[in-house]
């Protein structure tokens, strides 16, 4: 995967080597991301992920010089997108047990990085327009590109310690007590401070090896397919301001950790033979202590959805600048 991830870098720069433009467009966008995946309390599309994301892009490398009116073009994008959702996060005046996930409580972010390779295709209404004045265009878009990311989760108030751990109340409260008829424990909120690299814990039995069973642990860096679409306003012809839709399926099923089922205690158990660390595994596992039972079963074992990748979605604004240049020929000239 990592030479993938090489070879996406490489291959733009090997084509501005070979195309003879004297132009070059640079673009910086920002805007939102919307994570898709195996953790939800809506029923259909996640909007409370919405999140943060930047794009750069450099444009022309088909060589079309000069000219604003091609049809075709190749760009190489450098990106951030943060995923992100949290199960266990009031919704709609909603909180607790009136929450679809809550029980399962499971909560991730990852900021991932990429490169992609794309090709674009432009639309213009009307391509008699001068250059010099204003003018719209339409365009799509797809791509391939690699994409790094290490899922994190905030799941202490303070050091990774189990004396720091949260409990999860069934009214929707984060306390610093397991629940009690008393109702002792004091009423506290999450820090913040994503501190636990999830897949160093094995959630969903990763790393687990014996005679009839292996399951390696998941890729931080995977293949994913950008697709997307929007418009663009030629203010002139140096400057292009546009807005823009894009879609990100990614060839990996745990850019939030979750896929299949939960690990078991005997996975667990094989892989952090010390007390401590076990016990620490099983509440990173699972955090509501309501998810499993240890075993395989039809009720406890279930963690996630494995027949779908993980995606998102990302809205963005963005201003691209063309800069001229003159190539030198062989002689220096």
């Amino acid at each position: 995967m990592k030479k993938a991830l090489l070879l996406l870098l490489l291959v733009p720069l090997s084509l501005t080597e070979v195309a003879a433009q004297k132009a070059a467009v640079v673009a910086v966008s920002t805007g939102v991301t919307n994570y898709m995946g195996d953790l939800g309390n809506e029923k259909y599309f996640p909007f409370s992920s919405l999140s943060n994301g930047a794009n750069v892009t450099l444009r022309n490398f088909l060589g079309g010089g000069n000219s604003v009116n091609s049809t075709f073009d190749l760009q190489v994008r450098l990106s951030w997108h943060r995923l992100q959702y949290d199960e266990t996060k009031p919704l709609n005046g909603k909180q607790g047990m009136d929450l679809r996930n809550y029980l399962r409580g499971l909560s991730f972010r990852n900021d991932l990085f990429g490169t992609e390779v794309g090709i674009t295709y432009n639309i213009y209404p009307n391509k008699a327009t001068p250059l010099w004045k204003p003018r719209w265009s339409f365009f799509v878009m797809a791509g391939i590109g690699a994409y790094y990311g290490t899922p994190r989760a905030d799941l202490f108030n303070g050091s990774q310690d189990l004396s720091n751990r949260y409990y999860f109340w069934n009214d929707g409260t984060i306390r610093n007590a397991p629940q009690n008829a008393q109702g002792i424990g004091q009423e506290i909120k999450k820090d913040g401070k994503y501190e636990t690299n999830l897949r160093d814990f094995y959630t969903e039995g990763q790393g687990y090896n014996n005679e009839i069973h292996r399951k390696a642990p998941y890729e931080l860096c995977n293949l994913g397919v950008p697709t997307g679409f929007g418009v663009r306003y030629h203010y002139n012809k140096m400057l292009t301001l546009s807005a823009e839709f894009n879609y990100y399926y990614l060839i990996t099923d745990y850019a939030d950790d979750v896929s299949g089922r939960y690990a078991t205690y005997e996975e667990l158990r094989a892989a952090f033979p010390d007390d401590a660390t076990f016990e620490l595994a099983k509440y990173i596992s699972d955090p509501t202590g309501r998810g499993t039972n240890g075993f395989i079963g039809p009720v406890t074992s279930p963690r996630g959805n494995p027949s779908k990748n993980d995606s998102f979605t990302y809205v963005s604004l963005e201003a691209a600048w063309k800069f001229y240049y003159k190539k030198k020929g062989i002689y220096g000239q």
